[in-house]
């Protein structure tokens, strides 16, 4: 019972100790609102106002009135980056890194900062020697995406290559698919000045890189057919069956070219319709037909492209199909045949494109690494539609 009782009295010492301490925060917390410039929080409501104008110099008034405010810096050097203020950004960033007395973290922080606005004003060196100082910090992997953007921008493809190794696997992104990439381009520009033997060995370590790399082997065709040596050049651009078979249609001129100069020209044209027959392609149909009206006529080139519309109903197929009927149509017809080539063409030059996988941007070339979002190997090497033709 007297246990009871003290147990009760208890409730309202509990109750007082609440109260004092939710009285003690409370005049906290005004305490810190009051030491605060009314600038600043005139600045936050311009701010949730959408008023980054009278925001930014209401910040400014806060800064000189406490220089020591770092996170209230912070702020307005990302209102003049936002702005397009750079050289405002730049001097607020840079005079915290220069700060004497200032956290470890908010000096990596205005690093960060600073390499963001050196980026955006394409201050390419400077940006890069303010991320190299980032590397091997809590900020390690922001640094290496930035390096990584700027040594592909300067096409610089050994450092973005060093950069790339160092990179960690995220979800299915695979390193050794840019790093193949970044070896092609240095053998590209190799070839570009002749220089087949270092291109060569370039393709050699892109394969080691990336086994599956169709570029590397694309490439490998031209410097052994540029050498003289279309045996071996039909041996590497055949390999491409092997890697994937979509992007034959981006050699099948070249591969018949060669097999003509060998005197193989019945084998290559085999080879193609054999892999069109598996994976169909306009371009892999384009150089099979043009093979098939020299060699075989105008009835077995109409016989292939028809057959292959019925396989694969497309606009594109159907422009095919009438370019061979032209061959064959009484040439009263011809006039009617060619006014409905011509709203086909026109119809599909606006729709046939080549997209890319990962962001969607269209283009009516093919590129190894979009132009929109940057990735290497997006774009599938087959033009697409709008919608199909159903037969």
């Amino acid at each position: 019972m007297d246990f009871e009782l003290w147990w009760l009295l208890s409730w309202p010492l509990f109750f007082g100790a609440g109260w004092l301490a939710a009285r003690i925060d409370i005049r906290h917390l005004v305490n810190e609102s009051r030491a605060l410039p009314r600038s600043t929080l005139s600045g936050l409501n311009f701010l949730l106002n959408e008023q980054p104008d009278k925001a930014i110099d209401s910040f400014l008034e806060a800064v000189q009135l406490d220089p020591q405010t770092v996170e209230l810096h912070f702020a307005l050097g990302n209102l003049f980056r936002k702005r397009g203020e750079l050289d405002r950004a730049i001097r607020i960033h840079q005079s915290l890194v220069d700060r004497e007395v200032i956290s470890e973290e908010h000096r990596e922080q205005a690093l960060q900062e600073l390499g963001e606005d050196y980026l955006k004003a394409g201050l390419l060196d400077r940006a890069e020697a303010v991320y190299l100082q980032l590397r091997s910090t809590s900020r390690n992997e922001v640094a290496n995406d930035s390096l990584l953007q700027i040594y592909q921008q300067e096409k610089n493809w050994q450092r973005a290559i060093d950069i790339a190794r160092d990179m960690p696997r995220r979800g299915s992104h695979r390193w050794e698919v840019d790093i193949a990439n970044y070896y092609c381009e240095i053998a590209a520009t190799a070839m570009a000045r002749s220089d087949f033997e270092a291109a060569r060995v370039q393709l050699r370590l892109a394969l080691e890189s990336n086994r599956k790399c169709v570029r590397a082997n694309l490439l490998l065709g031209e410097v052994l057919s540029a050498q003289g040596d279309d045996v071996s050049a039909v041996e590497a651009w055949q390999e491409i069956a092997h890697q994937d078979p979509m992007y034959l249609s981006l050699i099948a001129e070249r591969l018949m070219d060669a097999h003509r100069r060998l005197g193989h020209e019945e084998k290559g044209a085999q080879f193609l319709k054999t892999h069109l027959g598996q994976t169909p392609s306009l371009d892999l149909l384009e150089t099979v037909f043009k093979w098939e009206i020299e060699r075989n006529g105008v009835d077995a080139a109409y016989t292939l492209v028809r057959d292959e519309i019925k396989r694969n109903p497309t606009l594109l197929g159907l422009e095919k199909l009438l370019e061979a009927a032209e061959h064959t149509i009484a040439p009263e017809r011809k006039p009617d045949l060619d006014m409905v080539k011509s709203l086909i063409h026109s119809h599909t030059r606006r729709v046939a494109r080549y997209c890319c996988k990962d962001c969607g941007f269209k283009a009516r070339q093919f590129y190894w690494r979009c132009p929109a979002c940057g990735g290497w190997e997006t774009y599938p090497p087959k033009r697409t539609e709008e919608f199909d033709l159903a037969i």
